[in-house]
């Protein structure tokens, strides 16, 4: 395997740094890529981050997979990218440098703005090496996702794979135009999203699951035996679609559902109410399901989304998923709570 400049062979581990385009103070900007090749053939599973700059939960993600023991045995090739958008990643900004969505570019050209360049190179020297895809999101500026991976079902092998990973959720999404998903859609390559937590910030579970994931991914793939290592998993619903629910007004959000709740028809799932004023207005759900994404933004303008809606095949068992997700936070809280008294002793 050649990417960039470097030959990789069978049984290394190397770190490529390619060279992207300078920032305009001519400082250089390189873009690391973890590659693991096994002693033994098998897939190529090329795992991403920070596609959007300010979405870290991935980046921590990749660290914690990349330290595993076990990945130096895998059979197969890994390409780890922690960090796509570099740029975004450096400013703590979702854009490039130019304000242009670096998942809106692909496949990019030579020719092209900052953006299609630099998904031209991403497309030539790394994602064309892949033959499977895992590109870890979180939810944009003030909104948070609940973890779940979206699919293109009609690609054989997605469902399975989506299944291995074991996230609570798996929804079925249409494509966009210049996304990533989209550009391994038309090389026929089988590719899951991982959206889960907010932008900037991490979230403990959001990793964990995320980190279990893609090793459950691996161990189906058979890259890594199932024996390697548990995880925590649950058996995830299946959404074939989603709705937004947007607010009829605007003013001063405020939620009365959380992520992971079940939801019938006419719930309310929250209020706007006026800043000065005792004026409150309900925000209706007009359909059942599970909340997987929600804003956190207290001020809203009319038709902002606000809920995320996934519309279940089995709705009965959400409850189930919620459940799940409490345990693992509550675990988590756990363990922060101890390394915080073994720090102060």
């Amino acid at each position: 395997m050649k990417i960039f400049d470097k030959d990789i062979q069978a049984g290394e581990r190397v770190v490529v740094r390619i060279p992207a385009p300078k920032l305009y103070n001519f400082t250089p900007v390189f873009l690391p890529v973890h590659v693991i090749r096994g002693k033994n053939p098998g897939p190529t599973l090329c795992v991403t981050a920070a596609l959007h700059g300010d979405e870290v939960n991935g980046v921590e993600v990749i660290r914690r997979l990349l330290k595993q023991s076990f990945i130096d045995s895998l059979s197969g090739t890994l390409i780890a990218v922690p960090v796509v958008n570099i740029y975004g990643f450096l400013f703590q900004d979702r854009y490039l440098p130019d304000r242009r969505d670096l998942n809106r570019s692909f496949p990019g050209s030579e020719k092209g703005s900052l953006g299609s360049r630099f998904a031209r190179l991403l497309a030539q020297t790394i994602f064309s090496h892949a033959t499977h895809c895992i590109d870890l999101h979180t939810g944009s500026l003030r909104r948070t996702n609940l973890p779940q991976v979206r699919v293109d079902l009609e690609v054989p092998e997605v469902k399975s794979l989506a299944e291995a990973f074991g996230a609570p959720v798996i929804l079925s999404a249409p494509h966009r135009a210049g996304s990533f998903r989209e550009y391994a859609r038309q090389r026929g390559i089988p590719y899951l999203l991982y959206e889960a937590g907010e932008s900037s910030r991490f979230d403990e579970t959001c990793i964990r699951i995320g980190v279990d994931g893609i090793i459950g991914v691996m161990q189906h793939l058979k890259m890594l035996p199932a024996s390697v290592a548990s995880r925590d998993i649950c058996d995830s619903m299946m959404a074939r679609s989603s709705y937004w629910v947007r607010s009829p007004f605007g003013g001063v959000f405020i939620a009365e559902k959380n992520l992971g709740d079940h939801i019938e028809k006419g719930d309310v799932l929250g209020i706007v109410v006026h800043p000065t004023e005792s004026e409150e207005y309900e925000i209706v759900s007009p359909i059942a399901g599970m909340i997987i994404g929600r804003s956190d933004a207290p001020l809203i303008h009319e038709g902002a989304g606000v809920f995320h809606v996934a519309c279940l095949e089995r709705v009965q068992a959400a409850t189930d998923k919620t459940q799940w997700l409490q345990e693992l936070n509550d675990a988590d809280k756990e363990e922060d709570s101890s390394l915080e008294t073994r720090l102060d002793g």
